[in-house]
């Protein structure tokens, strides 16, 4: 037997699968991982089935440490990584597998980019279910350990090092920099005629006060149509709602959100795009693009096919030291060369 010793949880570390489905008529909400793609891709890395639970940590600072027989592990997504133990300590790489020996640590040292989370597998982890899922909803106490963000000293049950050689993803996915789409509506019609058009128009930025409930965006308010159009009787959200209270900054829903409110949604944002926006570190700044019903359906059909295409890349990850040879033939060797005689003179990938 195996576990992962939380020696540090860093910022709001939780257990996340991949949600609480069925439930949410009696006010319970999905939950669930911000980015299903990490942590599929960080499942497959270790040889986890699809809907194991994994550690979603927020800005860096989580370390975790092998007991027992040692640990498998993967961090999907990008950030700076370092294995310590008695011998001392090196870096590690995200978007691959890492075998932690007895007593040695995994640490999230950082995220990077306009990342603020990533998705931490761990090989056989076992965690108890309740309403059918292991994910954590901090404000009702559901799943999790007891419900919470997990705390230093908590250990997670997992299963020993395998035998077989981990994996890696050869190509990490490319970051998705176009404008975030979203459905106009269903209270597009409690707003001015220019509403949408600032929404759509404007740069907004992600606010500090962000969590996985929701989104608050700064940048110019949108106008309702009147004060009796700022709330609205209570009804049915789903993650991706953009909510715009009386102040008319909008709030995109996320994975933890209400399942009703009474503030008009002016629009919502489609699935494929709700994983990018999710995981923007307050100070991101965004666009929003419309779209409409068949578009946001093709790009949910297109973000699947994509993960398919991801996991089927997966590919034994070297033991020995050596260099994989797929990696290195399709990497861009030649690209940005530069002329030693005159810097400036250099050749696009």
């Amino acid at each position: 037997m195996s576990y992962a010793r939380i020696a540090s949880p860093g910022a709001l570390a939780s257990l996340q699968d991949e949600g609480r489905f069925g439930w949410r008529h009696l006010g319970v909400p999905w939950s669930g991982a911000l980015d299903p793609q990490q942590m599929h891709l960080a499942n497959a890395l270790v040889g986890n089935p699809r809907g194991t639970p994994v550690i979603e940590c927020f800005e860096g600072g989580l370390k975790l440490i092998a007991e027992g027989a040692g640990l498998r592990v993967a961090v999907a997504g990008s950030a700076r990584l370092v294995i310590s133990g008695p011998e001392g300590s090196r870096a590690a790489a995200s978007w691959q597998a890492i075998d932690l020996a007895p007593d040695e640590s995994l640490g999230v040292l950082a995220c990077d980019g306009d990342q603020r989370c990533v998705c931490v597998a761990v090989f056989g982890l076992s965690v108890p279910l309740v309403l059918g899922s292991a994910s954590t909803y901090a404000r009702a106490g559901l799943g999790g350990i007891a419900g919470r963000t997990l705390a230093a000293g908590d250990r997670l049950s997992a299963a020993p090092t395998p035998p077989s050689p981990g994996l890696v993803l050869p190509y990490p996915p490319a970051a998705d920099e176009g404008a975030i789409r979203i459905l106009p509506g269903p209270q597009a019609d409690h707003f001015d005629a220019d509403a949408l058009s600032t929404l759509l128009g404007t740069t907004y930025t992600v606010g500090a006060e962000s969590d996985r409930m929701g989104l608050r965006l700064t940048g110019p308010a949108l106008t309702h149509r009147d004060t009796a159009s700022r709330e609205i009787l209570s009804d049915a959200t789903v993650p991706g709602n953009i909510q715009v209270p009386g102040n008319g900054l909008p709030i995109v829903l996320l994975a933890d959100a209400q399942t009703a409110g009474g503030y008009p949604k002016i629009a919502t944002v489609i699935s494929a795009d709700l994983p990018r926006l999710a995981t923007c570190r307050p100070g991101a700044r965004l666009r929003f693009a419309a779209v409409d019903r068949a578009a946001a359906e093709q790009a949910a059909r297109d973000r699947a096919a994509a993960l398919d295409v991801l996991l089927a890349s997966l590919a034994p990850r070297p033991i020995d030291g050596s260099i994989d040879p797929a990696a290195l033939l399709g990497a861009n060797l030649a690209g940005e060369a530069v002329n030693a005689f005159d810097p400036t003179d250099w050749s696009p990938p």
